[in-house]
């Protein structure tokens, strides 16, 4: 077993120690609960991260010794929730104050009426926005900007959501992301050395994502050429009301941002998608506009940006004196201070408050020793042959394990066991923790993703065509990611190859 991943049962005041046997039933027994009350919606992740360990921790022999192996776990965890609430904060900050919005712009004035380019400026807005590392608010300024546009040259907006959808759960392993975070919390590493060797995936990922994104674009063109130009008020694609159009002034709100869905002729000069932008989140008259400081928010995120890739200082620590200048030099005055975090406190509590309630579960697989258990279990089922391929192995199980999984119960729940099992054929947990965020673009897609339903409400798109469209092209990007990483030798074919 490996030391630097799970402490040993002995080291705690436990009531009593259960055999090896008992162990992994109760271990598999544990996540299986977890697992199946996630995915019927019975218990949010924090919730039954807090109790369903807490029981079943008692039953394996904890005793007294339960608080010990948490906050063991919630000091491993302290920078992970640190980093997440900086970063969210920062990048939330950044998209208030439009740093944004002058690429939004320059996006929609290149655009004119080509599909092939609107679908193209959709991949990279949507990539830009994805740097906060919350789909949901990607989602809703993407549709917000590109929407009316699709609409008004009826154009399908399942390619906007399946463009939107890949980019995303591609930039999805992100630190501040979600799962790369978990990863890291599960095996105690930093996010750091679990990320950074991914970049070149990651860009590889991102230029399958605009690859695809582009032949979409062609198509959209192809098929809008064959229709009668009558449809547009004249020759190509210009003007008109767009195809299967909804009442005009129809409104849905979600999340608190209203998203106005125009149906009227839209032409594509900056006032106009001004107008159109107004009570989202790209309002160009909202209160939180900066441009006398747009250099400085520019030159401060790409300093931040540097520093991460550097790796030179905790990532937690280049995100927390980054928030506290953004928030100090946009917002002086102490009031608008609390009112920018406020702003962003939902989603930071959320996650952060997740990371921590993975304490208990990471620390009582860890403290009980199930873990060792179920790996040595996994051990002696695995053949021989194959556990020196389990990193490789891990990042094809990714796919569809955290599609029809939630993230949590992948990374805190089976993760860990599989990595405990490579341990005993030479497979490094870092390796593992890096082969296992490859499956990401098709996690996003899984319905279990609340932001992907966001997604497909605010176009108006049914699931099962955004998954006919998506999901075969978030498996190749998902390839793509892992194949990139084995040739660049971050995740090994074979454990000391």
């Amino acid at each position: 077993m490996s030391s630097s991943i799970f402490t040993l049962a002995s080291d705690y005041a436990v009531s009593h120690t259960p055999s090896d046997g008992v162990l992994v039933v109760l271990g598999f027994t544990m996540i299986l609960t977890f697992m199946t009350l996630i995915m019927l919606g019975r218990l949010t992740p924090m919730v039954a991260m807090l109790l369903v360990p807490t029981i079943f921790g008692l039953i394996a022999g904890a005793g007294l010794g339960m608080g010990e192996m948490v906050l063991d776990a919630v000091k491993d965890m302290a920078p992970t929730a640190a980093l997440l609430m900086f970063a969210i904060m920062f990048f939330g900050i950044m998209i208030d104050v439009g740093l944004f919005d002058p690429l939004i712009r320059g996006i929609t004035r290149v655009l004119h009426d080509d599909p092939a380019k609107v679908v193209l400026g959709t991949a990279i807005l949507a990539g830009v926005v994805s740097l906060d590392g919350d789909g949901s608010t990607t989602f809703i300024i993407t549709t917000s900007a590109m929407l009316p546009i699709y609409l008004r040259l009826g154009m399908s907006p399942v390619v906007l959501t399946c463009v939107a959808g890949l980019i995303n759960g591609t930039m999805n392993i992100l630190p501040w992301g979600g799962p790369t975070v978990r990863a890291a919390t599960a095996l105690g590493l930093d996010p750091a050395e679990v990320f950074v060797p991914m970049i070149p995936s990651l860009i590889a990922g991102v230029a399958v994502c605009i690859i695809f994104a582009w032949f979409l674009g062609l198509a959209e063109r192809k098929r809008l050429g064959k229709i009668d130009s009558s449809r547009f008020g004249g020759p190509g694609l210009g003007g008109g009301t767009p195809a299967g159009g909804r009442g005009s002034g129809q409104s849905q709100p979600t999340g608190g941002v209203l998203v106005k869905e125009r149906t009227e002729q839209i032409d594509l000069d900056e006032p106009t998608l001004s107008e159109n932008l107004t009570d989202t989140l790209l309002d160009p008259h909202r209160a939180t506009l900066r441009p006398r400081l747009f250099w400085f928010n520019a030159l401060l995120t790409v300093t931040v940006m540097v520093l991460l890739i550097a790796d030179i200082l905790p990532l937690a620590y280049i995100f927390m004196v980054g928030a506290g200048l953004a928030l100090a030099v946009n917002f002086p005055k102490v009031k608008d201070q609390a009112e920018e975090m406020l702003a962003h406190s939902s989603s930071i509590v959320g996650v952060v408050s997740m990371v921590l309630a993975a304490a208990v579960l990471v620390g009582v697989l860890n403290g009980t020793g199930m873990v060792e258990a179920m790996a040595t279990w996994i051990t002696t089922v695995i053949p021989d042959v194959m556990g020196p391929h389990l990193a490789v192995i891990t990042g094809i199980l990714s796919i569809p394990m955290t599609f029809f999984l939630s993230n949590d119960a992948f990374y805190f729940g089976i993760l860990p066991v599989l990595a405990e099992s490579a341990s005993h054929f030479g497979v490094e947990p870092v390796e593992m923790a890096r082969a296992s965020i490859t499956g990401q673009p098709v996690h996003m897609q899984s319905p279990l993703v609340p932001a992907i339903l966001l997604l497909v409400s605010l176009a108006s798109v049914n699931l099962g065509d955004h998954h006919k469209k998506v999901l075969w092209r978030a498996c190749v990007v998902s390839i793509v990611m892992l194949v990139v990483s084995v040739v660049v030798g971050v995740v090994p074919l074979t454990a000391g190859a």
